[in-house]
């Protein structure tokens, strides 16, 4: 089966990757809407929304502290080397995660949009400075309280997109932009259940591209797909790399 995959990113060039949690599970990132996932824990409105930061941004902080330091442990896995590969051969062209772990970009990929935004910052909700991630481990380092600003001591938040808030300005445009021109949009990783994101299929597919998906377990798309692989993201796009 990944040799039909491999075959449909030949001839339907170009190609984009759409990627989800699921991609960065085999790093050792729990996913987030499984039985097993983060929500399963953890109520997203108490921790991850935009009202709960602004009720209580050490306790919102006190969740992200844990993750950020999740995150920055983690390495990229044989399915974040082979999008990068494949985009370093020019099989992808971009590659479009709702994630925030940063590690395509550590694997390598170059063209990337970050619809959810990612750990690489944190913005002061007074004097809209940045901190760089080093900035913030340090002060997460030092104190259970939450970060502040250099300039203003305000309190920083970090530049993920939470519950309740809009996605980062142009974002949806870049990625609306290389999906309607692509051949094929492979989603690796994704249950597609969060809009926008969620829309891109029917996007790409209203531009006469295919869709194909990796991903264990069912999504969104799964009957208007080209093709469908239950298949881990590492196993199936090894695979892909050796038949492109």
């Amino acid at each position: 089966m990944p040799d039909r995959l491999a075959a449909l990113i030949r001839e339907h060039q170009p190609c984009v990757a759409l990627t989800g949690a699921g991609i960065s599970t085999e790093s050792g990132i729990p996913d987030f809407r499984s039985p097993t996932g983060i929500w399963a824990e953890v109520d997203p409105m108490e921790y991850a929304s935009l009202s709960a930061f602004r009720r209580h941004p050490e306790k919102v902080w006190s969740f992200y502290r844990r993750r950020i330091e999740m995150l920055t442990q983690a390495e990229p896995n044989q399915a974040h080397h082979a999008v990068a590969e494949l985009e370093r051969r020019g099989f992808v062209s971009a590659v479009v995660t709702q994630n925030i772990d940063m590690l395509h970009e550590r694997a390598g990929s170059q063209r990337i949009v970050e619809v959810h935004g990612s750990i690489r910052s944190a913005t002061c909700q007074d004097c809209r400075e940045a901190a760089p991630l080093r900035v913030v481990r340090e002060q997460l380092g030092a104190s259970d309280a939450a970060p502040r600003c250099s300039r203003c001591s305000g309190i920083l938040k970090p530049d993920v997109v939470f519950f309740e808030e809009m996605l980062p300005p142009g974002v949806m445009e870049r990625a609306y932009a290389v999906v309607e021109a692509s051949g094929l949009l492979l989603v690796v990783g994704s249950a597609l259940e969060v809009y926008p994101v969620a829309g891109l299929p029917q996007t790409a597919q209203e531009h006469g591209a295919l869709v194909a998906i990796v991903n264990l377990g069912p999504t969104s798309a799964d009957n208007a797909a080209a093709l469908k692989l239950e298949l881990g993201a590492g196993e199936a796009l090894q695979a892909v790399l050796a038949s492109v």
